[in-house]
């Protein structure tokens, strides 16, 4: 922590790659700014919980390197983890626990654990102290994990599922502790999660992981601007892209034509489209807005696609 400062990233993680029997995490690159919350996406097994237990140290990658806070992260670095708080989809503890024993016992595990702190984050999300894990809910499981994540001085929150199966209104709730957590510049979040709605609305930066590969990371709001989904005929389609206004991820048609998710160039879907989506000399081309979730689908079945078409690939 000597050499780190406010305004540099909170967590590096550089080509990452853990090999298994049926599954490799292929040179994996994220790097997770301070004040802001990278979401991790993907479907199960796409190697979500594999890059957490890395950036944990609960598993030791096969190349790469993951940084915190400046510092190359190891076992040998007990101390940076004074500074992580973990939230995993389940406690993990003993079901005749009480949230009372669990901040005594974290007062000796934790040099700056705050039990003043605890007590009120007990308090705002209406725990009982002496009431057993066996009879809380799961979203109240989920709330005590962040509150005791949030009460020993943690500047980074790791995240693995820790909404999975929680109703919206909790869900939300958790959200919103989220984004009051990295109100401090010096705070970050990584979470990872399969619902992309609560993503799109509470990450400042995304990654999606596929088949252990990252097929797409960097700012939310920059990917939501870049990639959009263009209707119109096959050919009118493919004659834009060739005038070089965009990428398309594959066309499919329908029976009202074609439609293709395009990424555009810089600038190019103001100058051509504007704010309306049409424009007259695009008029035969109509041009949407596209959400994570449509982007996401999209990039996996044209990399399906494009895997049962090349035999000769060798990824696994």
């Amino acid at each position: 922590m000597n050499e780190w400062k406010e305004g540099d990233a909170v967590l590096e993680i550089r080509n990452l790659t853990k090999r298994y029997k049926d599954f490799t995490l292929d040179h994996v690159n994220l790097t997770l700014p301070g004040g802001s919350i990278l979401g991790l996406m993907g479907e199960n097994g796409a190697g979500k919980s594999t890059t957490i237990k890395a950036v944990m140290g609960l598993i030791h990658p096969d190349e790469g390197e993951i940084r915190m806070f400046g510092e190359t992260a190891g076992e040998d670095k007990p101390a940076l983890k004074e500074y992580v708080g973990l939230v995993l989809e389940d406690l993990h503890l003993p079901d005749f626990f009480n949230a009372r024993g669990i901040g005594r016992m974290m007062a000796g595990l934790y040099k700056r654990w705050d039990a003043p702190l605890y007590g009120r984050y007990l308090e705002q999300f209406s725990i009982a102290p002496g009431k057993r894990l066996k009879d809380y809910s799961r979203g109240m499981r989920m709330k005590l994990a962040l509150a005791i994540a949030l009460s020993h001085g943690a500047r980074l929150l790791i995240m693995d599922e820790p909404t999975s199966g929680l109703d919206p209104m909790i869900r939300e709730e958790a959200l919103d502790i989220l984004r009051e957590f990295v109100m401090d510049e010096t705070h970050s979040v990584l979470i990872s999660s399969h619902i992309i709605s609560d993503l799109e609305k509470t990450a400042d930066y995304v990654a999606f992981l596929h088949q252990g590969r990252l097929k797409l990371s960097g700012e939310k709001d920059r990917i939501l601007d870049e990639y959009r989904m263009v209707k119109g005929s096959r050919e009118d389609i493919r004659a834009l892209e060739a005038e070089g206004l965009f990428i398309t991820e594959g066309i499919r048609e329908n029976r009202f034509g074609a439609e293709a998710l395009a990424r555009f160039a810089a600038g190019a879907m103001q100058r051509s489209w504007g704010d309306t989506g049409c424009a007259a000399d695009h008029s035969r081309i109509i041009v949407e807005p596209a959400g994570l979730e449509q982007i996401l689908l999209y990039l996996a079945k044209e990399e399906g696609r494009g895997q049962c078409a090349g035999k000769g690939d060798d990824r696994n």
